[in-house]
């Protein structure tokens, strides 16, 4: 595109569809506005139209001095087409665009409109709890504007194209966004299949051609893995496919790059590449991220990371998370433990929120510093259902969302908002679904605050435990992190955030904590709650003989229903599933009751004799 921030020069197409009307000359007029609805420029040609259909190019003046499209400042202009015809406007629309320019340097970072941008990414599948993918604009509004106040300036939409509302909404916000085509996984098809990819790829080229937001056009996603076909993963057939492919992307859309991902067989034939990095979850350890990191640089030209993080089960925590070597670490019960390497964290780990909060972090940590960096993507934005999985603690929910199902904050969310935010001021102590802990006493236990305060201040029952500078260097949390010994019971954390001298956030968190830690479990004790929202929250506990919570048991919990009443279920959440681990000795459901009858819910497993709640009028 021809754009600087001294002049932009603008083309435009617009296709004339005749319909019933007659052949003739017809008036073509262009008007631009700028975002505040004022004229910059018009343009008016007459155009021949004796063809059904014609496709008219014209350009504009030059434009001196053009506001840019930035992810800090998302300038949209509206291009205003009327159609003439003896004077008369027969009929008229309009379109937004941005001007912008951008770069991936070899080997090195990227840039926009010149300057050096770190790319700080997610992914978004298309689902929301209780709405499948049927989702209304609003919906997909609040994903992008989530994405958008953690930080994030990018988007790489998994692994189709979305809803025309997500890209209005990325245009408008700021996010840059890799559009991706469809063609993820199941190798190559036969001719029918390839002549619908073609298809697809062309269409969501021109129907996505306006939107500034899209910097990158993905032809697919681990494309050689599980093919459907008998010869779907031939590595010849692959690169002819891809080559076809990259050429009619660029035929139609030669302002933008194109790219894959898990796919570096062909790594020659696409602008920009993913590579699979999985450092900590997959395998391997997260310390190992900035080594992988420059293996990669050196291998691809352009280099982007899309897909790390790992699953973490929302409300489960432990005092001795994996550490970042991949070790095992004593939990402070139990004397002269020898650590045990974990192979492969996915499978041998509980999926705490404490380990992926420390993951993410050590790759933020990492990932800020690096001059040459281009950016990656989180993998993903929010937990998402698959046909896969029935193991996992939620069963069929891939669960390494930052958000749960119905976009309710994980702690990792936090972790983000801390290094990529500036504006609002906050804190928050990790971690307000932690609020009961044990240890035996006088042992220290670490309390982190995730801010992006320049100081934070942590009390513990109203004593300064000190102040601590924030600084990106230091792991974890950016050194916002204590030692502090809990006294037994009610402990209350407060949290103070300061900025140039002055009190700019806060937060606090009470929980309790004992000395003695709970024995094996001997039953399930269950209690009744009504939500403010009008659900009652049912609540299933595992305790041992002295009633104490097993606050370190996890297995899975059944949650059945008889009567008047109904579990709200089969939404994938950590409250609305009837099936789902349960989290420091710990599962929750939600039940709409009956205002006419009373209704029996049991939560039960194999480890007891199942516990029964009657809710309601008898």
């Amino acid at each position: 595109p021809h754009v600087s921030q001294a002049a932009a020069k603008i083309e435009l197409q617009a296709r004339v569809v005749r319909g019933t009307g007659r052949p003739g000359a017809y008036g073509i007029e262009c008007v631009i506005l700028d975002r505040s609805g004022k004229e910059v420029m018009r343009n008016a040609i007459q155009q021949e139209v004796n063809e059904r259909e014609d496709t008219v190019a014209f350009r504009l003046p030059e434009m001196h001095h053009p506001a840019l499209w930035s992810p800090d400042d998302p300038a949209l202009y509206t291009a205003l087409i009327r159609l003439r015809q003896n004077g008369k406007i027969i009929d008229e629309l309009s379109d937004r665009f941005g001007l912008r320019w951008f770069q991936f340097e070899d080997h090195g970072p990227f840039c926009l409109n010149g300057k050096r941008l770190l790319l700080r990414g997610t992914h978004r599948h298309e689902d929301y709890a209780g709405y499948g993918n049927a989702m209304p604009d609003s919906l997909h509004r609040k994903d992008i504007r989530m994405i958008k106040e953690m930080g994030a300036n990018f988007i790489r939409l998994a692994h189709y194209p979305q809803d025309p509302e997500v890209y209005r909404a990325c245009d408008e916000l700021g996010l840059l966004v890799w559009d991706e085509l469809p063609w993820c996984r199941g190798g190559m098809g036969g001719d029918e299949w390839k002549k619908n990819t073609r298809r697809l790829l062309t269409e969501q080229i021109e129907s996505n051609y306006n939107h500034p937001c899209i910097i990158i056009r993905s032809l697919g996603n681990e494309l050689n893995w599980l093919p459907d076909f008998s010869g779907g993963d031939n590595l010849d057939s692959l690169r002819l496919m891809l080559k076809e492919l990259n050429d009619i992307a660029h035929r139609l859309d030669p302002g933008r790059l194109t790219a894959t991902r898990k796919f570096t067989e062909a790594a020659d034939l696409v602008d920009v590449v993913s590579p699979s990095i999985w450092p900590g979850w997959y395998s391997g350890n997260y310390k190992s991220y900035e080594t992988a990191l420059g293996e990669s640089r050196k291998k691809l030209a352009r280099f982007f990371h899309a897909e790390y993080g790992g699953d973490s089960h929302a409300g489960r925590h432990t005092e001795n998370p994996v550490s970042g070597d991949a070790t095992t670490v004593p939990d402070g019960w139990e004397e002269n433990v020898t650590p045990q390497k974990v192979k492969n964290v996915s499978q041998n780990s509980d999926w705490s929120e404490n380990y992926i909060v420390d993951l993410l972090d050590w790759m933020l940590h990492v990932s800020e510093q690096l001059s040459w960096f281009t950016g990656s993507a989180q993998w993903a934005f929010k937990d998402f259902p698959t046909p896969l999985r029935p193991e996992n603690p939620i069963p069929y929910v891939n669960q390494k969302g930052l958000v749960d199902r119905a976009g309710n904050p994980k702690d990792a969310y936090y972790v983000f908002k801390s290094y990529w935010t500036t504006s609002p001021e906050f804190c928050y102590i990790e971690s307000h679904t932690w609020t009961e802990r044990a240890g035996p006493e006088q042992m220290p236990r670490e309390v982190n605050v995730y801010s992006n305060c320049a100081q934070v201040e942590l009390f513990l029952n109203g004593v300064s435990q000190g102040m601590r500078p924030r600084n990106t260097r230091t792991f974890p949390a950016c050194g916002l992190s204590w030692q502090v010994l809990f006294k037994a019971g009610e402990n209350r954390l407060t949290a103070l955030g300061f900025t140039n001298g002055r009190k700019s956030a806060g937060d606090t968190l009470v929980l309790r904590y004992s000395f003695a830690k709970n024995e094996v479990p001997d039953h399930i004790e269950m209690t009744a709650e009504r939500m403010p929202t009008g659900p009652t929250l049912i609540t299933a506990m595992a305790v041992d003989r002295y009633g104490r919570r097993c606050l370190d048991y996890s297995r899975r919990i059944y949650f059945t229903s008889e009567g008047q009443g109904r579990l709200l279920v089969n939404y994938g959440t950590p409250t609305r599933s009837s099936v789902i681990e349960m989290a420091g000795g710990k599962a929750q459901v939600e039940f709409e009751p009956s205002p006419t009858g009373s209704t029996v819910i049991e939560a039960r497993n194999q480890d007891f004799k199942g516990a029964y709640l009657i809710v309601g009028k008898r």
